[in-house]
């Protein structure tokens, strides 16, 4: 069952989605994810989200079925995403085509560089269904996330 929390339908609202471990960013392993922490990071997307004019709503699970619950709510409201699949990012084909499915932008993002990583990091089977990837720079992968949602969700011209 989606997680109707803090969303509200309508323009302006993106989910900031986390999938395994992210909760203990700050702690997990700070050679390679730094010591931001996740509310940290909810912070900084917050403050840029108001800047944008964009309501964020951060949300992070280890559960997959949880995860999914959220595109789909995503799907149904017509809602951006910036997510982070974490470890979900490599082998979640249900997440995948969950995501084929959705109605609005979406940017994935990751902390490191799944690329400069070990060799079962490199393939992402997200990546072929998002509008495109931001990975490497740390809690940065965020904003630089949100203003590519931003400039997605512009008129044009």
């Amino acid at each position: 069952m989606p997680d109707n929390r803090a969303v509200s339908a309508g323009v302006g609202t993106v989910l900031v989605l986390n999938g395994p471990n992210l909760g203990r960013l700050g702690s997990r392993e700070p050679e390679i994810y730094g010591a931001a922490t996740l509310a940290d990071v909810a912070a900084a997307c917050a403050d840029l989200g108001a800047e944008l004019g964009l309501k964020v709503d951060v949300r992070q699970t280890d559960d997959e079925a949880e995860l999914i619950g959220w595109v789909h709510e995503a799907i149904e409201l017509r809602l951006p995403i910036v997510l982070n699949p974490a470890a979900f990012t490599h082998y979640s084909y249900a997440l995948r085509d969950a995501l084929a499915m959705r109605t609005a932008p979406l940017v994935e993002v990751h902390l490191s560089n799944p690329a400069a990583r070990e060799s079962f990091r490199h393939t992402s089977v997200v990546a072929g269904v998002a509008d495109g990837t931001i990975a490497g720079f740390g809690p940065q992968s965020y904003l630089l996330a949100l203003r590519a949602i931003a400039g997605l969700l512009a008129p044009p011209g």
